[in-house]
């Protein structure tokens, strides 16, 4: 009988332990997409950094989104975007200006807010990463890489609360070296929220020019 040589035993042993590994990581990003869906809507307080240590750039800013279904209603860096399920009205009140446009749901490129928690679900391959513990609580990583090699984005991390299977923070790097976290601060679900929370009225912003891009 002949011996398989050592290094394509060593290379048939990891595809099998990564093949797992992607099996893990598949099934525990289905445990969070599957809580996420059940919830009615989501309050959530996050912090926003951006990084570029090439080019010296460092920002850090909080900000607040509410979710539900589709819709969402986002603060971040003193502007508003709401989407009412049909359009985005990016609303800043600096400049006492609204751009409207249409939502585009081929653009994988653009992971919105409602789409956070669920955008991995196509175009993705999946890696089992490591495990951190941030203040007693196990955070377990998930690697996801594009599946198109055109793709900006380098990879993401996604770091999953091992207990609630909740999303603690999103790590994405992007090919030119630019690093964005989202850190989760609150998560809350199932709160009342307005009726009219999701929906744009131009009576509330009669001083305001609005840039229609649709």
């Amino acid at each position: 009988m002949k011996r398989l040589p050592i290094f394509l035993i060593a290379f048939l042993t990891m595809f099998a332990v990564n093949a797992q590994n992607a099996d893990k990581a598949k099934a525990l990003l289905n445990e969070v997409s599957s809580k996420v869906k059940s919830y009615d809507n989501m309050v959530i307080d996050f912090k926003y950094t951006l990084e570029n240590k090439a080019e010296n750039v460092n920002q850090e800013t909080r900000g607040d989104v509410s979710i539900k279904g589709d819709k969402y209603v986002l603060n971040l860096m003193g502007t508003t975007q709401l989407f009412d399920g049909k359009k985005i009205y990016t609303i800043i009140p600096e400049d006492q200006e609204i751009n409207v446009s249409n939502y585009v749901e081929e653009d994988e490129n653009n992971i919105t807010p409602s789409k956070m928690f669920t955008f991995y679900e196509d175009g993705y391959t999946y890696k089992w990463d490591i495990a951190q513990d941030v203040k007693g609580r196990k955070i377990q990583y998930i690697k996801l890489t594009p599946i198109d090699s055109n793709a900006e984005v380098k990879n993401i991390l996604l770091g999953i609360d091992s207990q609630t299977k909740h999303i603690y923070n999103l790590i994405q790097t992007q090919d030119n070296g630019t690093k964005i976290t989202i850190t989760v601060k609150s998560f809350k679900n199932n709160q009342p929220l307005a009726q009219n929370l999701f929906t744009f009225s131009e009576n509330r912003y009669k001083d305001y020019y609005i840039n229609r891009l649709d």
